[in-house]
């Protein structure tokens, strides 16, 4: 079978969902030959395999397909998982100027369609993007950012608007016959991912040269904080980009600054920006307002946000960590050894993915990894699972979001 008319039979299978949601079952084509009222009650992977074995489905359907109202088809094609557009467009002309339009996106959140992904960049292979599918457990690569910093690093990366944002940054690169590093230290380029269109596209650049910085997205606009500059001094300037506009303005500077890296996370609709060494915490609820000080002395390591409450791996631990308590909620001394992680939350999941695996006693060896672990935290006993590896992407993480499509 060719691999088109195996598609057109995985998206007969939407159509059928999408006509009887909708009701209009009297739509369908006369050639159809499975009983519409028993397909609502058959597993996806079994009718499709029933419609494997009624090729002369295909054929026709897919005559029958250029027929149907346009809501109804955009519906169609709306329902069918992301990573199976590329092969969609195989079909015809008219398949790929629907997958790559802003109305098909459009239906997907009017059907409840939306998928969340999770986007990860290491160090290897250089300024190389991937998404992990957590429904379908697999990864689709990203063309290569066109940047000209090689490896670029310590960059903001959040998602808005539909689009992946990779902020800021430097080289981290190494002279391998010196060992010096080879390249800018920060940057104000910006750059957007953008999943309709599938291409990244160069964005207006931020007011401050920065790496090492706090980047969050507040009401659908992206805040980027402190960090340091190109001449490598630390700086409290604050900014704010609307996606819309692709317009950067100041906002109000951090109250404080320190000769070391800084994240930020959302939490309860606000801003908080840590720097690593510090126990104080910067938060921002209102750009109008400006920043506000408070010492939470929070435990230190990877953060992770789940559900609105916030996550820290610390001595082998992963703990609920609230505004003056923190609880342990299981055990991470598996990742003791394993450095350069990306730890991110996902649904009611913490997902722990890539780094590098250090040498201890025993063993000198360091390994870059590609694995992937995961922590459900909504079941009563957490506990630790491996879901598919990165296929492209390993070692050191360099930046990781949530990019919901």
């Amino acid at each position: 079978m060719r691999m088109s008319d195996y598609i057109i039979v995985v998206v007969f299978t939407y159509v059928l969902e999408t006509c009887i949601a909708y009701d209009h079952i009297d739509i369908l084509p006369g050639a159809c030959a499975l009983d519409v009222v028993h397909s609502k009650f058959m597993e996806r992977e079994v009718f499709i395999q029933a419609c494997l074995d009624k090729l002369i489905l295909t054929e026709p359907f897919f005559g029958a397909a250029l027929g149907l109202p346009d809501a109804v088809a955009l519906r169609c094609l709306a329902r069918v998982p992301f990573h199976l557009h590329p092969q969609l467009e195989l079909v015809s002309h008219s398949w790929r100027e629907a997958i790559r339009s802003t109305e098909l996106f459009r239906a997907r959140q009017e059907v409840n369609a939306t998928e969340e992904f999770i986007c990860v960049c290491a160090y290897d292979p250089d300024n190389l993007w991937q998404l992990y599918d957590p429904l379908h457990d697999l990864w689709i690569t990203l063309p290569v950012l066109p940047s000209n910093i090689r490896h670029l690093a310590h960059f903001g990366v959040v998602s808005a608007a539909g689009k992946l944002f990779v902020l800021g940054g430097g080289s981290d690169a190494v002279d391998p016959l010196t060992g010096d590093q080879d390249g800018c230290f920060a940057t104000n380029e910006v750059w957007s991912y953008d999943p309709v269109m599938r291409r990244w596209a160069h964005c207006a650049p931020m007011i401050v040269p920065r790496s090492m910085f706090g980047c969050c997205v507040l009401d659908g606009k992206i805040i980027v904080a402190g960090g340091f500059t190109d001449c490598r001094k630390s700086i409290s300037k604050a900014e704010i980009y609307d996606p819309d506009k692709d317009t950067w303005l100041p906002i109000p500077d951090l109250h404080q600054t320190h000769n070391s890296a800084c994240t930020g996370v959302v939490i309860e609709g606000k801003v908080h920006i840590l720097h690593k060494g510090l126990s104080t915490v910067q938060v921002l609820e209102n750009v109008d307002q400006g920043w506000t000080v408070h010492d939470y002395s929070w435990l230190q390591g990877p953060m992770a946000v789940v559900k609105g409450k916030l996550y820290i791996m610390s001595h082998g631990q992963i703990y609920k960590q609230e505004k003056d308590s923190n609880k342990v909620i299981v055990s991470a001394f598996e990742f003791l050894r394993r450095i350069g992680f990306a730890m991110i939350g996902s649904g009611d999941n913490i997902y722990v993915i890539g780094g590098v695996i250090g040498p201890d006693r025993l063993n000198w060896d360091i390994k870059a990894t590609s694995d992937v672990d995961v922590l459900a935290l909504g079941n009563e006993r957490s506990v630790w699972r491996q879901v598919a590896p990165m296929t492209r992407c390993r070692g050191t993480v360099l930046g990781c979001t949530q990019l919901r499509i």
